[in-house]
């Protein structure tokens, strides 16, 4: 026993006068502990002392394969998939405007009306011209039918004609762009236009956005481009409301923008009435998953100079197990070596444990 005495003293000392790194020098002990404990056990033995076996409180928890899956998170915002701005077509003053902010919209529908006074009074006097046209073209349609007067005559009255009513069809066109129309349904969600003001094309003033056809649009980082693709199931997370959902990535992008080194995604949104345009958006995207995976808490996991490890509980005894993980989500490691169904592994109370130590669960 002095023989072990001094053994046991000099590997202090030796620890000791030497710094190392605390894991190494913690490995390095409970190996020393392992031997000083196989050879107190065999002289104990040879001298007929009985040894005490010391038994191990552990928690433990079996091993049952399952869907493993790992995320990326990543922040967007919430869009319109029909989001527009009603910009007049042709200069003039607002003479009438017939919606207010938070109005309701049909397609097609009239929001705002320009000064078309100029317009009306051209149509007007070209539809009194067109009605002369209209008189002699019939009559001389029925002249000519009787083969009475020239084609020439008959031609010229029918040119007339036909000419003012492209005229009037013309002017009309253009009265139509005197309407400010909306060119989808939805919401007036912004009305800056007042009575009396003159505007010009492509000034803004009204915005019109369709709420039950939402998106959520984000950018992934371009390192990303092999594991986030269209169809990938995602869990959408809107903290403002505050609600979540899991759908699907409707859109992925194909191309990688230059400057930011990153594409576009694209996730629709049901009709919510709670859902607004530009709401903050977290996306915890699915960018690993397998189905009858082995996983264990990530605590349970050990580490040594050579190899990680985990003990597992057999037989009432503690059993170290060397393995190899993969991905890590949620706190859980995906062990692909080592490990199979059924096993119990040590997740509680394994930091002092030692291969072959009798343990309770």
């Amino acid at each position: 026993m002095k023989h072990i005495i001094y053994l046991a003293v000099i590997l202090v000392i030796a620890a000791c006068g030497k710094p190392k790194d605390k894991k190494a020098e913690l490995a390095e002990l409970k190996k020393n502990r392992i031997e000083l404990d196989k050879k107190i056990a065999a002289l104990e033995k040879e001298v007929g002392v009985q040894t005490v076996q010391e038994v191990a409180d552990v928690a433990v928890l079996e091993v049952v394969p399952a869907t493993f899956k790992s995320f990326l998170e990543i922040q967007g915002r919430v869009d319109a998939q029909q989001n527009v701005q009603v910009n007049p077509e042709a200069p003039g003053v607002i003479t009438g405007i017939y919606v207010t902010a938070g109005q309701r919209v049909s397609r097609g529908q009239v929001l705002a009306q320009l000064d078309d006074k100029v317009l009306r009074q051209s149509i007007s006097q070209l539809q009194s011209q067109l009605e002369l046209a209209n008189s002699l073209y019939r009559r001389q349609k029925n002249l000519w039918d009787q083969k009475i007067g020239t084609e020439v005559q008959f031609l010229t009255a029918k040119s007339q004609k036909e000419g003012l009513e492209r005229q009037i069809g013309v002017l009309r066109s253009q009265q139509s762009m005197y309407k400010m129309k909306s060119p989808i349904s939805g919401t007036v969600d912004k009305m800056d236009l007042k009575l009396g003001q003159a505007v010009s094309p492509g000034m803004p003033g009204i915005t019109v956005v369709n709420t039950s056809d939402l998106k959520v649009e984000a950018n992934v980082a371009e390192s990303y481009a092999g594991r986030v693709n269209q169809g990938d199931e995602v869990e959408v997370i809107l903290p403002d409301v505050p609600d979540s959902l899991k759908t699907k990535v409707t859109y992925a992008s194909r191309v990688i923008d230059p400057v930011s080194r990153s594409f576009n995604i694209e996730i629709k949104l049901p009709a919510r009435n709670v859902y607004r345009p530009n709401m903050l958006a977290v996306l915890r995207i699915v960018d690993y998953k397998i189905n009858n995976a082995i996983t264990v808490p990530v605590n349970a996991i050990q580490k040594s100079e050579t190899a990680d490890y985990v003990f597992v509980a057999e037989n009432g005894k503690a059993k170290r197990v060397n393995v190899r993980a993969g991905k890590v989500s949620e706190g859980k490691a995906e062990i692909l070596v080592g490990l199979k169904a059924g096993d119990k592994v040590v997740i509680s109370g394994m930091q002092d444990l030692n291969e072959g130590e009798s343990v309770k669960f």
